[in-house]
This record gives C-alpha cells, structure tokens and sequence, in this order.
C-alpha cells in the first residue's frame, strides 16, 4: 500500500554533488525504516545507507560514510540521500526502500529486509 517516488537522479562529474529525493504515500516515517539501496550493472543490490525515522538513527555503508548522508522530513514525507565527492564507483540506480515493524540496527542495511520500494533513479558519475 505504500509508494515510494524517486527523483534527483542524473549525470555528474568526479567530484561533484547530487541530492535525491523520495516522496512516501500510503503510509509514515514516523516510526519507519527507511534507506537507500543501489544496484550497478550485474552486481547485487547493495544498502548505501538508511534511517529509522523515530530516533533519526542512520547506518551507512562504508564504501560513502563520509560521502553521502541521509535524512527524513517526517512533515514532508520526503527522504533525501545528499551525495558528495562522487566517485564513478557510485554509479547505480539509486532505490528507496522502506519496512516498519522491527527495532533499528544494523539490519537496515540489508535490501533483503525492506518490502516497499520505489522505481529507482540513475545516478551516473564521469
């Protein structure tokens, strides 16, 4: 029942910076688990980062701890991944995925655990 909408996505330098965005429906971040997770051509998907929206506690991968950073406007409904110094690494489509029900830890990471998810955006980085 949740929808999750993805936008931001584009071409960007080495070195450049790139906001996404996610606009939730059909449900709350209040409470909620909500992350960033990127799949690059014929590799798996890979949790980059995610927040549990009551505490605003945040986990991040550790190939962009640093680099990227996570946050949720609860009154907005918005989830947001800032992304700096990108690397041609980073190179994906950038997925918003979100789960309720479960106490926060490490786990938010893992794409496994999240059963709401947007249709992605791409990120490409030159």
């Amino acid at each position: 029942h949740v929808q999750l909408v993805e936008s931001g996505g584009g071409s960007v330098q080495a070195g450049g910076s790139v906001r996404l965005s996610c606009v939730t429906s059909g449900g709350t971040e209040d409470g909620f688990y909500v992350a960033w997770i990127r799949q690059a051509p014929g590799k798996g998907r890979e949790g980059v980062a995610s927040i549990y929206t009551g505490t605003d506690r945040t986990y991040y991968a550790d190939s962009v701890k640093g680099r990227f950073f996570i946050s949720a406007d609860n009154a907005k409904n918005t989830l947001y991944l800032r992304m700096d110094n990108l690397k041609p690494e980073d190179t994906a489509m950038y997925f918003c995925a979100a789960r309720a029900g479960r106490g926060p830890g490490s786990w938010m990471l893992r794409e496994s655990e999240y059963n709401y998810w947007g249709q992605g955006t791409q990120v490409t980085v030159s």
